[in-house]
């Protein structure tokens, strides 16, 4: 029996980290959570390239053109969403979940989610907090996993084409 887990080492792995700016005192402490979780996986600086989008509405196509580059093995996505007085909260969730979703699949690039979906600021900030319950250092942790995976399974991504 063959078993397919997320053990190869990441030095040789290369990751987009797709950060919303909106609500940047959250996001900040999102993408920290994520290189932190890259680094202690011996992921090397220069095998990370921040990009930094204005809002989580943007952050699919941000991660689309990573994953359609060929330059990375996986792409982590960080935003945060806090529920308002209207709808505007579910449109734009939805929107980003299934944009990402659309985009991973079409590239055969693994995407994660690090996109908070609160009810208020302090349910994001918790979520945000150090360490490995931080939900950014959780994404970057899947991404890696992610990324190990798909290697051993020998699928043929923009990334592995190269």
């Amino acid at each position: 029996m063959r078993i397919v887990e997320g053990t190869k080492p990441a030095g040789t792995l290369r990751f987009a980290v797709v950060v919303s700016k909106y609500h940047d005192f959250v996001t900040d402490r999102l993408q920290a959570g994520a290189l932190a979780a890259l680094a202690a996986a011996e992921v090397p600086a220069d095998g990370v390239t921040i990009v930094r989008v204005p809002g989580a509405f943007e952050v699919p196509i941000a991660a689309r053109r990573a994953a359609e580059s060929g330059e990375f093995d996986a792409v982590v996505c960080l935003g945060c969403l806090i529920r308002g007085a209207t709808s505007h909260f579910e449109y734009i969730a939805s929107a980003v979940a299934h944009g990402l979703t659309a985009a991973s699949g079409d590239t055969g690039v693994p995407m994660t989610f690090g996109v908070l979906t609160t009810n208020s600021v302090e349910e994001a900030i918790e979520r945000a907090g150090e360490g490995r319950s931080n939900k950014g250092w959780e994404a970057a942790a899947a991404a890696l996993e992610m990324a190990t995976i798909v290697a051993q399974l020998g699928a043929r991504g923009p990334a592995r084409d190269r």
